[in-house]
């Protein structure tokens, strides 16, 4: 189970990170966009770690409060799931 998670996790974080970057040079050259339904949706399935790194790397939707607050809002829900499994793990 934890290597069908790890695979898991590195593939949908490799393609969370290509995602933001197709979106920010479709930005960048005017051409058709990636929801922020879709980027959001991304770092929910478990690709938040890449989705942050994309923001920085790329400074894309990091002026854009309402994206940011999602995006948050989902790295904290996240964090409330591992600590839960982890905490159902050891009783």
């Amino acid at each position: 189970m934890l290597r069908i998670l790890a695979v898991w996790l590195i593939l949908i974080n490799l393609i969370t990170y290509g995602v933001y970057w197709l979106d920010k040079r479709r930005a960048r050259k005017g051409g058709w966009r990636i929801s922020e339904k879709e980027l959001l949706m991304w770092a929910a399935v478990g690709g938040s770690p890449a989705a942050f790194l994309a923001m920085r790397k790329f400074r894309h939707k990091t002026q854009k409060l309402s994206f940011r607050l999602w995006y948050w809002a989902i790295v904290v829900a996240q964090i409330g799931v591992l600590y839960w499994l982890f905490q159902k793990s050891q009783s």
